[in-house]
């Protein structure tokens, strides 16, 4: 993808492939940014270039500068139809999109690994099964998954190699070619593979000349434990580019295009600004355009975030991919294509996402010194024995046992063991997290913004006011006017008629009906000639409202609520208003929101009347009402600016982009799936109280993945120095693994005891 900023520089955007930690992109980004006039910026967690290039700077250029850094890069495929639509193609011969692919080959490799390496492990560390020639039968199981299942290590520590960088790859490659050589060495030269031989269980530090010692439990356990770090971390990436796939699904596959005067059925694709369509209810309108003929009622809350549906007539101008409540419509097409309001959204979330911070999980901001020191030690470890005047295979088995007890097998373990557990209990609870990068941002931030419709509200209409005129029974009212909204397809008149329903049981059916387009609608109900509309229906008949009745509805109307006037038998018999009602959770959870250290701003597309009562009634303070979707992502992004930390609640395609310019978003799982795939946490429960669970969760989380890193790290530091000195036992160094696993494991099982927030949550 190409656009040009205001300069006149091209902004190119690339795919890049073969990464595999955040210190990959660094490197991407300097061999870039060293090429004349480029500025790039390279999102590990999107696999994404964005490059600001002069004129002379072509896009072959720049993919063969990140080629020469030893990674791969293409332009952006266009999107394309799903499989199995018109026009569109699988990826494969399988059906399956290169993402999936990949992450089939690493789960593959996740499971033959586990299958061979668990019963090495187990054979290697306990005496009492250990039968004749055991080490023979450890060497068959461990040799697939050291050579295949390592495979993508080893690579990558090649291409590392090649282009002088270490990365955790490396060690991890080292690591574990250094244990299984040096267990090959054991068994073919030195003494281990002899009938018989038993690894003792001894807890003693002693010098050795390693000729006995077997590594292959290590060599085995560290390729499965940090593969299973480098799945969960694939597929917590792979959802990246879902929102603007679910964006662009939002919209009409076909639309019924007028030619001559009859309706053909065509692909959205080949319509063209001019074009005439029609639209009828229930239908999504197909692109922008104005209305030629019809009226109705259009719901555009996932568009605009308008609450209340709005009423269009010939002249007005509607956006694609909002839904028409009402009656048919004819439209004419002025924008189609990337032009749409719907292609622009989709821009925003795509701009929002590639400029997010990037987040470098801590194990690679640490090893990004630790690693290439570990190397220098285990070198240094060796020359200082050589020169020491010690035999070669005890300075080769000291340097050995430094690269192996460095090895990061904890580190394996440290975020997928906390994440799984603290996902899991968040599941229970109606919390999804979709990965490790989003945790940090829990801890920092400060200010979180609250879309109303759908998050603090219901997002549906209901009835919130009964207001009859002196001497008339309420009951009554209800059941009249209900009766005949029944019959109607507008979402007011649906609000109108369920709470009748609810309030005065089953209603009568109407003996006639008639719908007024954008006024209301009159009908018999039980012999009575009832109306149920604006005042200006009812000046159509000469009803006017008494004081005590139009009191009523300009007081609704100042509070932005909808009011309609009900009349029958030639009199004004009341008013019932219709609001979006308040999630009855929205003011505990903005209590504690406050409570966890955060400002909320209650951010709408809706009007200042409306938006300030929602704010008043749950404890809101700040508002900023009347935006435009991409106004949503410029307050975020001010926010920002103002060197704040930004969460984003929302649910609507209006809140995507600012979902994700936040620095934590979070989407409410009963919104749209754009929403929810541009966020960084999902609300299953639909309630604000599940976003105080989802920030108290995320930073306990955060904190426990910060504790086992730390251990971790410090098992390596306090054994290297034992192992360089040669004074560590094999199994005490297998022992000590398996401890810091253990450790580890039983750490990130504390989440497990996590509580809600939440009275009557299931613990």
């Amino acid at each position: 993808m190409t656009d040009v900023t205001a300069s006149g520089d091209r902004v190119i955007e690339l795919e890049i492939g073969g990464m595999t930690c955040a210190s990959c992109a660094m490197r991407i980004e300097k061999k870039l940014n060293k090429l004349d006039g480029v500025t790039a910026t390279v999102n590990y967690a999107t696999e994404k270039a964005r490059v600001s290039a002069p004129a002379g700077v072509g896009e072959t250029e720049l993919i063969a500068a990140v080629e020469a850094a030893g990674y791969r890069a293409v332009p952006p495929a266009p999107p394309a139809p799903a499989p199995g639509e018109a026009g569109g193609a699988p990826s494969d011969a399988t059906g399956e999109m290169p993402a999936d692919v990949e992450l089939r080959s690493l789960r593959t490799r996740l499971i033959a690994s586990a299958v061979l390496a668990v019963p090495v492990i187990l054979i290697s560390m306990i005496p009492a099964i250990q039968f004749t020639y055991w080490q023979w039968a450890t060497l068959a199981l461990a040799a697939p998954v050291v050579t295949w299942a390592a495979w993508p290590f080893h690579r990558a520590a090649l291409v590392n190699l090649r282009h002088g960088a270490a990365t955790m790859d490396t060690l991890i490659s080292l690591g574990v070619s250094a244990a299984f050589a040096w267990s090959l060495y054991a068994l073919f030269l030195g003494t281990a593979g002899e009938p018989g031989m038993v690894h003792a269980f001894e807890l003693t530090v002693a010098p050795s000349d390693g000729a006995s010692n077997l590594y292959l439990e290590v060599a085995a356990g560290v390729t499965m434990f940090v593969l299973l770090g480098r799945y969960l971390e694939k597929r917590s990436k792979r959802a990246a580019g879902a929102a603007l796939r679910a964006l662009l699904e939002l919209g009409a596959k076909e639309v019924a295009v007028l030619r001559d005067g009859t309706e053909v059925r065509i692909p959205v694709d080949e319509l063209a600004v001019g074009d005439e369509f029609v639209v009828r209810p229930g239908e999504k309108i197909a692109t922008d355009g104005t209305v030629v003929s019809g009226r109705s009622a259009v719901d555009a809350s996932l568009v605009t975030g308008e609450s209340v549906p709005v009423e269009v007539e010939v002249g007005d101008a509607v956006v694609g991919a909002t839904v028409n409540a009402g009656g048919r419509l004819v439209v004419r097409a002025t924008r189609v294509g990337a032009d749409t309001q719907l292609a622009q959204m989709a821009r925003l979330v795509e701009d929002a996402q590639a400029g997010k911070a990037e987040v470098q999980r801590l194990a690679d901001r640490i090893s990004g010194v630790f690693v290439p020191v570990v190397i220098l030690i285990a070198a240094g470890t060796l020359g200082a024995w050589l020169g020491g005047g010690f035999p070669p295979a005890a300075a080769f088995t000291a340097a050995v046992a430094v690269l192996i007890i460095a090895c990061p097998c904890a580190l394996g373990l440290a975020t997928p063991t906390a994440l799984l557990v603290g996902t899991g209990r968040g599941a229970q609870l109606g919390v999804l997290i979709t990965g490790p990068e989003v945790l940090e941002s829990t801890r920092r931030v400060d200010t979180i913004v609250l879309d109303k419709t759908g998050t603090v509200t219901s997002g549906r209409m209901s009835l919130a006011g009964v207001h009859p005129a002196e001497g008339v029974d309420e009951a009554q009212l209800l059941r009249l006017a209900g009766a005949l909204e029944h019959a109607s397809e507008h979402p007011v008149a649906k609000a109108i008629a369920d709470g009748a329903a609810a309030r005065v049981g089953a209603l009568p059916a109407p003996e006639s009906f008639e719908n007024r387009p954008g006024l209301g609608v009159h009908g018999v109900v039980d012999g009575h000639l009832v109306l149920v509309g604006r005042p200006a229906l009812l000046a159509e008949w000469s009803i006017e409202p008494d004081a005590r009745v139009a009191a009523s509805v300009a007081a609704a109307e100042a509070e932005g609520r909808t009011a309609v006037v009900v009349a029958w038998d030639g009199a004004v018999r009341g008013a019932l208003t219709v609001a979006d009602a308040i999630k009855p959770t929205s003011a505990d959870a903005v209590a504690k929101l406050r409570g966890l250290g955060l400002e909320p701003i209650l951010l709408t597309g809706d009007n200042e009347t409306v938006a300030r009562r929602v704010a008043a009634e749950v404890g809101i303070e700040r508002v900023i009402a009347e935006v435009l979707p991409s106004d949503k992502v410029a307050v975020v992004a001010r926010l920002q600016d103002e060197g704040r930390t930004v969460a984003m609640v929302g649910d609507g395609v209006n809140d995507a982009a600012a979902l994700a310019q936040a620095d934590l978003g979070i989407a409410m799982g009963t919104g749209s799936d754009v929403a929810i795939e541009a966020a960084d946490l999902t609300l299953v429960r639909g309630d604000l109280l599940a976003a105080v669970d989802a920030i108290r969760l995320a930073r306990r989380t955060l904190r426990v993945i910060k504790g086992n890193l730390f251990w971790a790290f410090a098992y390596n530091v306090a054994a290297i120095p034992l192992a360089a000195l040669g004074l560590l036992n094999p199994m005490l160094a297998g022992a000590a693994m398996a401890f810091s696993s253990v450790f580890v494991v039983g750490n990130s099982l504390r989440l497990r005891a996590f509580r809600s927030s939440v009275g009557g949550v299931r613990p």
